[in-house]
Formats: C-alpha cells, structure tokens, sequence
C-alpha cells in the first residue's frame, strides 16, 4: 500500500511547518522504515512542505493508521494529525504535482524538481526506499521534465527567492542598497544569482558557520568575519538569511549592538556633513570640545511600503555619549539604517521577532512572502494539472498490473508444464515431423488459452479486484495465493 503523509502551506499553518522543518531530514527515512509494517520510506522537506511517502505492508483500512504510528514514533509527537495521509493513486498524482511545481507557494517553481529527486537520493543512501517507491520517484522527475517541455508552466523560472525579492525591491533600490547575506547554502547561491539579476553592486556574505570566506571568493563578493558581523548587519540596508540553522542568527542584540558601533564614529553612509547637519554627531563632538550641541537634525524619512505593512516603529537605541550629557530624547544623527529590510529566507526562521523592537526595521519571512504570491497562470496551470492526472492514472494501471504479475506467471508456468508433458507423451510415440507439428499447435494453443485469463487479470487489478484473480485460479488450477511469488 503507498501513502503519504502531508503537510505544507496549504494545510497546516506556519507554526506547524517550522516545527516539522527541524527534524533531520536525513535521518526520518530510517526512523519511518523502522516500523516492521513499512518496507520502504522518502521524506521530502522543503521550507513549506514535509511530506512522507510509504510503502506500507497493510490494506487501505489500516494503512493510515499504521502510517500515524510510525510518524508519531519518528517524529517523537503524540498527535501528528497536521499530517494528512493520501493513498494509492492520490498520493501518487500528489507528488507528480509537487514535483511539477503546482503544490508549490509560487505556482511553477522549479527549485522543488531537485528537491524531490534529492529525497529518492537520501533514501538510497539510507537504504529505505523499495521497489515499488523507486518507481514512484522515477515517474514524479518523468512528469516534471514532460510538464516542463508541454507547457508554459514555469517558463519564468519563478521561484520563492525570486518573489520575495520582488516584494524588497519595491521597498528598497537594489542596486544601490548595502546587501549582507546570511548563509552559504543552495538558498544563498540562488538568492546572490536573483540579487546580482537586479543589479546589486554592494554585497556581503557573513556565515555563522564559518563557511563565508570560500563562499565569497567562489562569488567574488565581500566576506564578513563572525566578529564583525553585527556592525555588517546594522550596516545594511538589506539582510538576506537563507540559514539552515535551527537558531536565530539575526536578533534585536545583534542589531543594537550594531548600531552602538555605528554610533561610536557615526561613519555610515548617510552621515557625511552638508547644510543642515554638522560632521559627525554634534552631541558627541560637544562633550570633546565644550561646545553646546548643535540643532536637532530630523532623521532620514523611512521607504514607503505600498505592497505591504508597515508596523509601527520604536525610537532608536540612544547614543551613548548623548544619553550621557543630555536630555533630549532623540540623537541629532540617525544611528544605523532610518529603515532596514531584512527577507527571511530560513525554515526555521532565521531571524528572531524581537527584531521588530528594533527602530526602521522590517521583516519579509516565508509566511509573509506567501500571502502575497500571484495567481496561477491559469492555463499552463490546467494543461499541467491534466498530466499529472493522466501519469498517475498511467502508474496505477503499471501498479496494478504488477501486483497480478506474479499470479500470471504462475498460470503460465501451470500450462507450460501441462504442455511440455504432453509434448513429452507425443514424443514417445510419433516421426520427428510429427512432433515438430504437434509442439507447434500446442504452443500456439496455449497462447490462445492465455490470452483472455491475462487480460482479465489484468482489467481485474485495475478496478481493485486482484483478489478475484487469485481465487478464481486457486479454485481453478489450484494455484494458491501462498504459492504465487
């Protein structure tokens, strides 16, 4: 019996997806084929879904059931039923889907094709996978590429990374922004590709793994070393996290303690002197040379945000040499960014909420990327949606065939030993011509006899009827089931 387990951002919220992302992905496939009823296992986890494909020893009445236990066991939760269990041919026409994009938050994305393949892989290597899960995946890349040849779906290369930095540039001029990536992964080659495509020039890559500096020189970009990266990050008007980790590698500390670095020098781009504002911070060069601080200087306007909302925002961390000598709320120079922009890319998040108390900042995550992807493009999206229906009807027929394949043999091998006793009889008795004759006739009669059994059988096991089959040449021939391979 094949099921598979479900959830994504159609069917479990957000909280759910995150929690699910942190199991180890590779690691689940033998957690899954550990149950004695389950013969094969393939986990696919990507930043919105985390899917479950089994092969279960098991009728459809218990198979679910079977599949929950084995989940909750793998997973280590008592109430995985977030996981929406599909059987037989719906779970095979899912994954076509998936596989093809059309499950996808952007309808079409290809990211997800390497994905599913790099799933099968895992198993492999895991030795979970089974026969009947090896041709599942086969079929599910077959569709994708076909899908991909027959129709438009896709044509953009459209992709999650490609839509929520459509949704920053929007907010913020790419080209000439200050650009800190967070993450040195697959996510993050992309992310740099879909930056440089809209002219970024200012890009800086900080790994909190360390794994930064071989990124950049392969990208030629800048690297940020682990000890400068919060003032990289209060540096930046845009934060791109594209992280595996299960912590948060951007919080409000970070950011603060960016910015009272910042605030040490004032020297970031924006505080250069001009006819309303002093060099540097006036506070900070009167408490040097005795001089009373100069007028208050308004802070830089924060980028309008017509595509999304903006939440409010608080006041800025103080300068610590104004907060020493004065009582006005405000420092005279901005510290850090007036407004950042950072697009959480991480599943789990990357990025802690408590950014939000941070002054100018606002945050992109996956959860919001989403709400704000385009519609379907309806056609290419219907034409796809028929072939998926068509190929898995196509791998159920090839399932259902295989299932009575073993019977079939045994009824051939039933007449093949019938007919070579004959023919050993006929041999005893008649000319050589003769038995040529007779072996000829025989062999073709055979063909005949078997013909409307096969066919049968094989109509039978399509409408679900192989155990029809079974008994009809138990009853028959004596063929029993336990004897049929």
């Amino acid at each position: 019996m094949l099921i598979c387990l479900t959830a994504s951002h159609k069917n479990a919220d957000f909280t759910a997806l995150e929690a699910l992302s942190t199991a180890d992905a590779a690691q689940l496939p033998i957690a899954f084929a550990a149950h004695p009823a389950v013969d094969g296992a393939v986990v696919v986890s990507t930043c919105n879904r985390f899917e479950v494909y089994l092969d279960v020893q098991a009728d459809e009445r218990s198979a679910a059931g079977i599949a929950q236990t084995a989940a909750a066991d793998a997973l280590g939760f008592h109430h995985p039923e977030s996981l929406e269990p599909l059987t037989e041919v719906r779970a095979a026409e899912h994954l076509f889907a998936v596989a093809a994009g059309l499950e996808s938050v952007v309808v079409g994305e290809g990211e997800i094709a390497g994905q599913v393949r790099r799933a099968l892989s895992i198993a492999q290597e895991a030795g979970t996978t089974s026969a009947h899960l090896e041709r599942l995946f086969q079929r599910a890349s077959e569709t994708q590429r076909g899908i991909k040849n027959r129709t438009g779906l896709g044509e953009a290369g459209r992709s999650i990374v490609r839509l929520g930095l459509d949704l920053a540039s929007a907010r913020i001029d790419i080209a000439d922004a200050r650009v800190l990536l967070v993450g040195t992964g697959r996510f993050a080659g992309v992310s740099l590709a879909e930056l440089r495509r809209r002219g970024a020039r200012h890009v800086e890559v900080w790994s909190p793994s360390g794994r930064g500096n071989g990124f950049a020189r392969s990208h030629a970009i800048g690297h940020v070393d682990g000890r400068d990266a919060a003032l990289a990050a209060a540096s930046a008007d845009i934060i791109v996290t594209c992280t595996s980790t299960e912590e948060f590698v951007v919080d409000a500390a970070l950011l603060r303690a960016g910015r009272q670095q910042l605030a040490a020098t004032h020297a970031f781009p924006g505080s250069e002197p001009d006819a309303s504002r002093a060099a540097g911070c006036p506070v900070h060069l009167g408490a040097h040379t005795g001089a009373a601080p100069s007028a208050v200087a308004a802070p830089a306007p924060a980028l309008s945000a017509p595509a999304l909302s903006t939440p409010a925002l608080s006041a800025p961390a103080g300068c610590p040499m104004h907060a020493a000598i004065t009582d006005e709320p405000r420092c005279p120079v901005e510290h850090g960014r007036s407004a950042q922009l950072i697009v959480d890319m991480g599943m789990p998040r990357n990025v802690d909420p408590d950014v939000a108390t941070v002054h100018g900042v606002e945050v992109l995550d996956l959860e919001t990327i989403r709400l704000h992807a385009p519609l379907e493009h309806l056609t290419a999206t219907t034409d796809a949606r028929d072939l998926v229906r068509k190929a898995a009807e196509r791998f159920e027929r090839g399932t259902a065939e295989r299932q009575v394949g073993p019977a079939i043999a045994a009824l051939r091998q039933h007449v093949q030993e019938a007919m070579e006793a004959e023919l050993e009889r006929i041999g005893k008795r008649g000319t050589e011509d003769e038995r040529r004759l007779a072996e000829q006739a025989l062999r073709h009669f055979a063909g005949v006899l078997l013909h409307k059994p096969t066919v049968r059988a094989r109509e039978l096991a399509a409408e679900g009827r192989h155990d029809d089959f079974l008994s009809a040449i138990d009853a028959l021939y004596g063929i029993a089931a336990d004897d049929v391979a």
